[in-house]
C-alpha cells in the first residue's frame, strides 16, 4: 500500500443505521448495513419530504407595520421586534423521511466465514462479504439507478421492499406488489402520506442467474441462484404512478447482449463519471502505511493520526459529491434511517449549507455548485415574495430554512426571529461567484440573481444614523442576540457585510450601467463596522449594543470568511478586531459545525494553533460515526453531514487560499501536517495549484488557464506580498523557503 487510502472499512457488521457505509449520485441516496443473516439496503431520494402543512405557508405580510418598526428601533426600543410578526406558531419545514428498507433475509444460520464491509471513494461500491456471499451495490450517476448484486453458491434468499424504519407514521397508506417476469420479478411499494395526495413508489427490478425464483408476499423467494441483480427507483408522485411503464424504463436498462453483465455495463457508465469528479483532488500527509490500513472505527480512536486526517478529507470530498446533485446536501446530506430527522432535515441557509459546501469551488467539485445553483433558482420567485410581504421592496430575501422545495420565510419565531434576517440571500449566492471567478466566466443566473438582491437593498436601505449613515434596521444576527437587548436590532455585522459585499459584486457584475454607479454609492454609505471595548469586532454595529460570545454561530465575522472584506493585507486593525472576537468566542453547545467555522475563520487570520484545537475538537470529541458520516454534538449524538462535509474546506484553507488578485500559500497550516502534498486546487484567478511541503521549505506549481498578475502572500514573517505574473497554459513553479 503507498499513499492514501480512498475508501474506509470495517471488519464487522454494521447494527446501527448512522454507522451504515453510503452511496449516492445527487437524487438517489443508500446506507448499507445488517448482519450475516440480513442485508439492508435503505434507500432515500431527495424528493421525500413529508407533508405537514408548510407545502401552503406563506411569508408574513408585514410590510405595513415595517416604518413602525424601524421608528421604534432607532428610538432605542430594544424589544419592538420581538412584535413584529403575524402571531403564528412556529412552523417547520417539511421534513426529510426514507424511502423504505430493501431487506435480503437469508434464511437460517449462515456458514461461518469471516466479515468484511466495505465503501470505495473511487468508485461509489459499497460492499459486504460473508463466508462465499458478495453484496455490493452502488447508486449510479449516468442512468439514476440503484444497482445491487449479490454473488455466492447457491442463494437462498427472501427479497421485500420494507416501509416500517424508525418513526414511520402508523397511519401510512401502504402497498405491496411482486410478480414474476421474464428476467425475474418485479417488486413495488406505494406508500400515501394521510390526509395528502402526495405519495411516492419505490420499483425495483429482480434479475436472476440460475436458480428458482417465486412470489412470497409481500415480496420473492430465491433459491439456488449464482447471482442476484436489484436496479432500484423512488418516484414521488400525485395520484397514482404508472409502475409498468417505470418496469419497461428499468428493463431498457440491461443490455441485449446475451454476453454482456448488465451490472458491469452500468457500473462502468457511472465511473466514467463519478471516478473523474472524486479524483480531481487528493491530500497526502505522508501519514503512517500501518495506520493507513486500519479500518475507520480504528482510526477514529487515533484523534491525532494523520491517516486520518487523510480519510476525513478523502470521506468528506466522495460524501459531498455523492449528496450532490438535483439539490445540494441536506443536514443529513442525503441520507436518514429515521423518520425523525433533527431540524427537518432541512437545508439550514444561515450557516449549514454554506460551510458543507465551502470546498465546492476550490476542491474542484462543479456538481456540487451546480445543486447549489439549482435550489438557489428554484426558489427565487418565493425570495421575491419574501421581500414583497416582509419588507415591502423590489428584489429577493432568502429563508434561513428550506425543504427544497418552497423557499418562503415561514420558520420564525420570537426567539428565532428569522423574518428580518436579511443576509440570506448574499450568502447563498457568495458560492456562485466563487465558482464564477474560478472557472473565469460570469453565469447569466447567478447575474439577474445579484441585481435583484441590489434592488432589495436600494428599496430597503432608507435609514440613516446621525452620521449620515446608512441603517440595516431591523437587523438580526443567526443565531445570537446582544446581551442587553432583543433577538431583532440594528447594525448586525453580517448584514452590513451582506449588503456591502452584494451591492459591490452586483455593480461588478453589470458594470458600465446606471445602476452599478447606484449600487456602488449605496454600498458607500453603510455604517462602517464597529470595535467594542474589549478590542472586537463587535457582532452589532450600533453603540451600546453589547456582545453575547458565548455562541457557536460566528455570523459577525462573516467579513473575514467567506468573504474577503476583512483581511491581515488589506485591512489590518478591522482582522486584529476581528482575531480578537474570534478568541473571546465560546462554544456553546460543541456543535461541529461551530468547530469547523471557527478554523475556517482562523485559516483566513493565519491562526494555525486555533486550527488545530478546533480540529481537536471535532476529532477528540467522538463526533463521527464508523460510516465516517458524522454527529452535529460530541458522542456521536445526532447524525448530521456538517462535520464530514466541511472537513475538506478547513484543511484546504489552510494550505491554500485566493482571491481575484492574491494567492495565499501555507497561511495557517495544522501543527499535526507537518508534511504533505495537496494537488488540484482551483483558485479564482484561474490557475490549478499544486502544493508540496515539509518543515525545510515548499514547492508550488500552478497551471494557469488565463493571463494574469496576482499578489503572492506566504508566510507571515515573509513582509510585503510578491508580484506573481502568471500566462495562460504555461506551469509556473514556486520555491519557498521554511515556513
Amino acid at each position: 500500500m503507498s499513499g492514501p487510502v480512498h475508501g474506509t472499512w470495517e471488519p464487522a457488521p454494521a447494527t446501527r443505521w448512522e454507522d451504515a457505509f453510503l452511496s449516492g449520485n445527487g437524487r438517489h441516496g443508500v446506507m448499507m448495513f445488517g448482519n450475516p443473516n440480513v442485508d439492508r439496503v435503505v434507500v432515500n431520494h431527495h424528493t421525500l419530504v413529508r407533508p405537514n402543512g408548510a407545502e401552503h405557508a406563506r411569508p408574513p405580510a408585514l410590510a405595513a407595520e415595517l416604518p413602525l418598526l424601524q421608528d421604534r428601533l432607532l428610538a432605542g426600543d430594544t424589544t419592538a421586534a420581538e412584535r413584529f410578526t403575524d402571531g403564528r406558531e412556529l412552523q417547520w419545514v417539511q421534513p426529510f423521511h426514507p424511502a423504505f428498507e430493501i431487506r435480503l433475509r437469508y434464511p437460517g444460520d449462515q456458514e461461518p466465514g469471516g466479515h468484511r464491509r466495505e465503501v470505495d471513494f473511487t468508485t461509489g461500491i459499497v460492499t459486504a462479504h460473508h463466508g462465499g456471499r458478495h453484496s455490493e451495490v452502488f447508486v449510479s450517476r449516468a442512468d439514476d439507478v440503484i444497482a445491487h448484486r449479490v454473488t455466492g453458491p447457491g442463494l437462498i434468499a427472501d427479497i421485500t421492499l420494507e416501509h416500517q424504519l424508525p418513526g414511520a407514521p402508523h397511519d401510512l397508506a401502504v402497498g405491496h406488489s411482486a410478480v414474476l417476469t421474464p428476467e425475474g420479478a418485479l417488486l413495488t411499494l406505494r406508500v400515501r402520506h394521510p390526509g395528502s395526495d402526495r405519495a411516492y413508489t419505490g420499483i425495483t427490478l429482480a434479475v436472476l442467474t440460475g436458480g428458482g425464483i417465486r412470489t412470497s408476499l409481500p415480496g420473492i423467494r430465491i433459491e439456488g441462484a449464482r447471482s442476484l441483480l436489484l436496479l432500484t427507483r423512488v418516484r414521488r408522485h400525485t395520484g397514482e404512478l404508472d409502475a409498468l411503464t417505470e418496469a419497461r424504463e428499468l428493463r431498457a436498462l440491461l443490455p441485449e447482449g446475451i454476453d454482456e453483465d448488465p451490472y458491469d455495463r452500468l457500473l462502468a457508465r457511472h465511473i466514467a463519471l463519478h471516478r473523474p469528479a472524486y479524483r480531481r483532488v487528493g491530500l497526502d500527509l505522508d501519514a503512517d502505511e500501518s495506520e493507513r490500513a486500519l479500518s475507520g472505527s480504528e482510526l477514529l480512536r487515533r484523534p491525532k493520526s494523520t491517516a486520518l486526517l487523510e480519510r476525513l478529507f478523502a470521506a468528506g470530498r466522495y460524501h459531498l459529491l455523492s449528496a450532490s446533485g438535483m439539490l445540494p446536501p441536506r443536514l443529513t446530506g442525503l441520507w436518514t434511517g429515521d423518520w425523525n430527522t433533527a431540524w427537518s432535515g432541512a437545508f439550514t441557509t444561515d450557516a449549514n449549507l454554506n460551510l458543507q459546501t465551502a470546498s465546492a469551488a476550490a476542491a474542484a467539485l462543479p456538481e456540487v455548485t451546480e445543486a447549489h445553483a439549482a435550489l438557489v433558482q428554484g426558489q427565487l420567485e418565493h425570495w421575491r415574495d419574501n421581500a414583497r410581504a416582509i419588507f415591502g421592496t423590489r428584489g429577493v430575501v432568502a429563508p434561513a430554512h428550506t425543504d427544497g422545495e418552497s423557499g418562503h420565510i415561514y420558520h420564525f419565531s420570537r426567539e428565532f426571529p428569522l423574518q428580518l434576517w436579511t443576509a440570506g440571500a448574499d450568502w447563498l449566492l457568495k458560492p456562485l461567484v466563487d465558482h464564477d471567478e474560478t472557472r473565469g466566466e460570469r453565469d447569466p443566473r447567478t447575474a439577474a440573481a445579484l441585481a435583484e438582491v441590489a434592488c432589495f437593498y436600494e428599496d430597503f436601505l432608507t435609514r440613516t444614523d446621525d452620521d449620515g449613515h446608512l441603517v440595516v434596521v431591523p437587523s438580526y444576527s443567526p443565531e445570537n442576540r446582544p446581551a442587553n437587548a432583543g433577538w431583532g436590532t440594528l447594525n448586525a455585522a453580517m448584514n452590513l457585510s451582506a449588503a456591502r459585499h452584494a451591492l459591490l459584486t452586483a455593480a461588478q457584475y453589470h458594470p458600465d450601467t446606471p445602476e452599478a454607479d447606484r449600487w456602488r454609492a449605496l454600498a458607500g454609505r453603510l455604517a462602517p463596522h464597529r470595535i467594542n471595548e474589549d478590542g472586537a469586532l463587535a457582532e452589532w454595529a450600533w453603540p451600546g449594543l453589547r456582545d453575547s460570545y458565548d455562541h457557536r454561530h460566528l455570523s459577525h465575522l462573516y467579513g473575514v470568511w467567506p468573504l474577503d472584506e476583512i483581511t491581515p493585507y488589506d485591512t489590518p486593525e478591522l482582522a486584529t478586531a476581528a482575531h480578537r472576537a474570534l478568541k473571546l468566542r465560546g462554544a456553546e453547545n460543541d456543535s461541529a459545525h461551530g468547530h469547523l467555522h471557527h478554523a475556517l475563520i482562523a485559516a483566513r487570520l493565519r491562526d494555525g494553533e486555533r486550527v488545530d484545537h478546533a480540529l481537536d475538537e471535532v476529532l477528540g470529541g467522538d463526533f463521527f460515526h464508523a460510516s465516517l458520516m458524522s454527529a452535529h454534538y460530541p458522542n456521536r449524538d445526532v447524525y448530521n453531514a456538517d462535520a464530514a462535509h466541511t472537513l475538506p474546506a478547513v484543511l484546504i484553507e489552510t494550505l491554500v487560499q485566493s482571491t481575484p488578485d492574491r494567492l495565499v500559500l501555507l497561511p495557517a497550516p495544522p501543527g499535526r501536517c507537518p508534511r504533505g502534498r495537496l494537488r488540484g486546487i482551483r483558485t479564482r484567478f484561474g490557475a490549478e495549484v499544486d502544493l508540496t511541503w515539509a518543515p525545510g521549505g515548499a514547492r508550488a506549481v500552478l497551471k494557469p488557464t488565463r493571463t494574469v498578475r496576482v499578489q503572492l502572500r506566504t508566510s507571515p514573517g515573509d513582509g510585503d506580498a510578491q508580484p506573481l505574473h502568471l500566462v495562460a497554459g504555461e506551469d509556473h513553479v514556486l520555491t519557498l523557503g521554511s515556513w
